[in-house]
């Protein structure tokens, strides 16, 4: 998230930064992961928004992440709107309009191409 967290400081005074935290990727009681383990990212699947809100802040927390966070409703209605699990990056106009959808991560999280299009909106 480091390169995030640079963009976010390069151009927070002229364009908006939220995070959606979506459903936990690798909970314990799913999908789980060595790394995790390793780490310590231990969580089951939330079941009430208050749990996902919880998981959501540890995230941000762990992450370093220091741009805000919003966190989908356990219906997955943003995740399944915009396609985003396990992580993808959106650019979007003021008007409303994708500018810019990166490839579902993590080989498809680019932070390098976001940084293209908010350069060129930035101008």
């Amino acid at each position: 998230m480091g390169a995030l967290n640079r963009l976010y400081d390069q151009y927070r005074d002229r364009i908006e930064f939220r995070l959606i935290y979506i459903r936990e990727a690798h909970p314990t009681d799913g999908w789980q992961v060595p790394a995790n383990v390793r780490d310590s990212v231990l969580f089951e699947d939330p079941k009430t928004l208050e749990q996902r809100r919880t998981v959501a802040g540890a995230c941000v927390k762990t992450l370093g992440i220091r741009f805000p966070a919003l966190v989908d409703s356990l219906d997955d209605a943003v995740e399944n709107q915009y396609a985003g699990w396990p992580d993808r990056i959106y650019v979007v106009g003021l008007d409303g309009k994708i500018v810019y959808k990166g490839d579902p991560g993590p080989r498809g999280f680019r932070v390098d191409a976001a940084a293209a299009v908010l350069a060129q909106l930035a101008q």
